[in-house]
């Protein structure tokens, strides 16, 4: 059996520039994970064919291409698909062994924190491990935001990708000029301890959906709105203002001021439910920052003090509302 590990992540700021040719920071965190094991078999075992039978990887491929990926398994089975076919690009001989895949999520549910691409990661590692298959990181990335693009019609960015890829904070640059040369930016990986007094909080619903937030800023975003263009500017100006502050070892203070002006920059472009709205006013009550970690349903913060910790530990409790200190992952796996 083959296991792998992967992790949700967290924007520290520029997000959703990064689906606009902007600039991001974010980190991977463990206090929630996806495993994914992979157990070798006969053949491959996906419920892909209604008599039964179990396919090759090949006839696997071409039932995918005659009916589309699983409906049962769409992540699992558009994963395969798109692990294949990338390896008929780039002329990988794959064995003609057969697995069985499965895994298990304790990443909350569609709160903004990268769970589907989590999945994806974690099958995408056992894969490679399987056949012995060697993507460099930028690539796989890429791989793996296309299974959700291109295989399930989800609007997505790649900062996610990158950072589960990395398994370590990463500033990302998605200069245009770049991504139109190679189709990747510019990664620069970050120290953990850069992160000080770091927060998450999350509710179990009324989040927003991604794909619905994405799709809109998008559409708007090719149409020219110059509002859009003009926060996408702004988010990728304050992303390097915050990276800059962060090497030189700046105040919390400043740190905080650049992450409030996130949240309000995405505001002015973004409808935000009052649920969300809501977790954003408690915690700037309370004195700390706030912004989402993703698409909505959970805030991501800095506080001054273990005392303000305590008092939105004790706020967001009210409101059943979830806190804790994100533990930044930095590994040298992957």
């Amino acid at each position: 059996m083959i296991k792998a590990i992967s992790y949700p992540r967290a924007a520290v700021v520029g997000n959703p520039s990064d689906g606009f040719f902007g600039k991001t920071i974010a980190f991977p965190f463990s206090n929630f994970q996806v495993e994914a094991r992979l157990t070798v078999r006969d053949s491959i075992v996906i419920s892909q064919g209604e008599d039964g039978t179990n396919l090759g990887l090949a006839a696997l491929y071409q039932a995918y291409l005659q009916k589309g990926v699983d409906k049962k398994n769409p992540l699992l089975s558009a994963s395969v698909k798109r692990f294949y076919e990338y390896c008929q690009t780039e002329s990988i001989d794959l064995h003609d062994e057969g697995f069985e895949i499965e895994f298990e999520s304790t990443i909350p549910r569609e709160v903004g924190l990268a769970g589907s691409s989590a999945i994806i990661t974690a099958i995408f590692r056992t894969l490679l491990a399987y056949y012995r298959v060697d993507i460099p990181r930028e690539l796989l990335a890429n791989l793996i935001l296309e299974v959700e693009t291109l295989e399930l019609g989800i609007s997505a960015g790649l900062q996610d990708r990158v950072v589960q890829v990395y398994e370590k904070p990463v500033y990302m640059d998605f200069d245009k000029e770049l991504m139109a040369e190679r189709d990747y930016g510019e990664y620069e990986v970050l120290a953990p301890e850069l992160f000080q007094n770091i927060y998450i909080a999350y509710r179990r619903t009324g989040a927003e959906s991604s794909d619905i937030v994405h799709n809109d800023l998008g559409s708007r975003y090719q149409m020219g709105d110059q509002k859009v263009h003009g926060v996408m500017k702004e988010l990728s100006s304050l992303t390097e203002s915050f990276l800059d502050e962060l090497k030189g070892g700046g105040s919390s203070v400043r740190i905080s001021e650049y992450m409030n002006r996130n949240f309000d920059l995405r505001q002015s472009i973004c409808a935000i439910s009052r649920n969300n709205l809501e977790m954003i006013d408690i915690a700037r009550s309370e004195g700390a920052s706030a912004k989402f970690t993703g698409s909505g349903g959970a805030i991501i913060g800095v506080f001054e003090s273990q005392d303000m910790y305590e008092r939105l530990k004790a706020s967001f409790l009210e409101k059943d509302i979830q806190i804790f200190e994100p533990t930044i992952v930095s590994t040298e796996t992957w």
